[in-house]
């Protein structure tokens, strides 16, 4: 079963920041390689479910115009809305029950995929792929050990939404500890699309 609200609730209560966004040199690396990794210089609108206490969030602000974070906790959200700037919002949304009407041309799904059973990822790779406007990119990035409190790894969240989503590989990164992607309906390459080939 899909991980619900109450697991993150006792999450948040134990530690404000449980998974050290803010202090470990491995989430600080991990998210300036996610923000290496967009193709593109800018984008019109993003949005992150599940952006926790907003440190990505943020950070994907200086490449956005308006940024859309959803996170379940109301004290991790306070968080995020603390040092967010003007043009980010944070609400409560639980994916994939909950999804914003709107299209993005960025979508982040960063670390939430294996807190889903198959059923619901598969409900949320729809929902992403749905909501991506003709130029949109998803951005895939997990943690790839197995943990005895999520149903599913990163590798087989990766694995699903490469399968399910139609969308084409724009860029592929592996670590031991980690995997990032990018997706997108368009195959074109950035030296394609500023006419180096």
């Amino acid at each position: 079963m899909s991980l619900g609200a109450n697991h993150f609730r006792a999450l948040y209560a134990a530690d404000p920041d449980p998974w050290g966004f803010r202090t470990r040199w491995y989430e600080e690396r991990k998210r300036a390689l996610t923000l290496a990794a967009l193709t593109r210089p800018r984008y019109r609108s993003a949005f992150e479910p599940g952006c926790s206490i907003g440190v990505l969030t943020n950070a994907l602000a200086d490449r956005c115009d308006a940024v859309l974070g959803w996170e379940i906790d109301a004290g991790a959200r306070a968080e995020a809305l603390s040092s967010a700037p003007a043009h980010v919002r944070v609400e409560p949304g639980q994916v994939p029950q909950d999804w914003p009407g709107q299209r993005f041309d960025l979508v982040v799904v960063s670390e939430i995929g294996y807190f889903l059973d198959t059923e619901d990822l598969r409900h949320l790779i729809d929902r992403c792929v749905a909501s991506l406007d003709e130029q949109g990119e998803l951005v895939l990035v997990h943690w790839r050990h197995r943990s005895s409190d999520t149903p599913l790894d990163g590798d087989t969240v990766h694995a699903e939404f490469l399968c399910r989503s139609g969308l084409h590989p724009l860029v592929s990164h592996s670590e031991p500890d980690f995997r990032l992607a990018v997706l997108a309906a368009e195959e074109t390459s950035i030296a394609a699309r500023e006419g180096l080939r």
